[in-house]
């Protein structure tokens, strides 16, 4: 056989850090801005704060981010209460699918602020520069180093991208102008695929809204056309669909079942489990078992 090598693409690509920041400000912190020529976003870590982007303005409030393109006038300034904690990462990426992250103030998703909490990491000891230092123009590698450091906060960096652009190309409300191409199906596809990968996990209507960047009744009206039920309707019912799979594996007892698909209590997932199915976990472990047993003896007649 003749193998024949596929060279990968890459749709973003970053080819430079800047700075890479950790601060913790005063309540009245104030920043009167500046213009730079790479791209730069902030995130809130803790607390509010105003952003002004060029003539725009935008309210950041915790797990809020935005992105500022090359030479964007931006300013900062502290609201609210308590006193925040901002990070800001700058870098240069010629990529021009980065278009669509223009102004865009977002919500970070839970994969997001574990790509985040990742950069900021590997940064803090393959670069000697302090994080929380903001008269910064270049940040200074440290001697010692783990290997891979430098790459790994490029590939969870290009991640973290890949992610936000993914969900604003297939997001058909207010993004729809980016990708016109993108259809009701791909966005279903989209938050079926993801709902999918968190079926253990305990969702809401809201995160899944804040990690797909999709509005409540955008989401509602979607999964209504497509399956003609709510998405949490969908959701649970594929997660009732696992814990049968799982009771029928006989792996795991009822509470392990219980805990691996994170209901709050046993009873609540027996409770679940009943409205779907309408026997208990218990009655549905013995009708399979029974049914299993009586499958077994009918092999054992034909054998006879």
């Amino acid at each position: 056989m003749t193998y024949i090598s596929t060279k990968l693409r890459s749709s973003v690509q970053v080819s430079h850090i800047i700075t890479i920041h950790y601060f913790e400000y005063m309540k009245d912190f104030y920043f009167a801005g500046e213009v730079h020529n790479f791209w730069e976003f902030l995130c809130v870590d803790k607390g509010e704060v105003e952003v002004q982007a060029d003539d725009k303005m935008h309210h950041l409030k915790q797990g809020d981010i935005i992105f500022h393109k090359p030479m964007e006038f931006h300013a900062i300034k502290s609201i609210g209460h308590s006193a925040p904690n901002l990070i800001a990462i700058s870098f240069k990426s010629s990529s021009p699918i980065m278009d669509c992250l223009q102004n865009k103030h977002l919500t970070l998703g839970s994969n997001d602020k574990k790509l985040i909490s990742k950069i900021i990491s590997e940064a803090s000891q393959a670069f000697s520069t302090p994080l929380n230092v903001p008269a910064v123009e270049q940040i200074t590698r440290a001697k010692e180093v783990d290997f891979g450091a430098e790459q790994l906060i490029k590939i969870h960096l290009e991640e973290l991208l890949i992610g936000f652009i993914r969900r604003i190309l297939t997001t058909p409300s207010d993004y729809s102008p980016v990708n016109p191409m993108v259809t009701k199906e791909h966005t279903f596809e989209h938050i079926c695929h993801y709902l999918e990968k968190h079926i253990c996990d305990r969702l809401s209507v809201p995160i899944i809204c804040n990690d797909n960047l999709i509005s409540k009744s955008c989401l509602q009206e979607l999964f209504h056309s497509k399956v003609n039920i709510g998405v949490m309707e969908y959701f649970n019912r594929h997660k009732i669909d696992l814990a049968k799979q799982l009771i029928r594996e006989n792996e795991k007892n009822l509470s392990q079942i219980a805990d691996y698909l994170s209901y709050s209590s046993l009873a609540h997932f027996s409770k679940q489990f009943k409205r779907f199915t309408g026997m208990s976990p218990t009655e549905y472990g013995s009708s399979i078992k029974l049914l299993s047993e009586n499958v077994n003896q009918g092999d054992k007649d034909i054998l006879r």
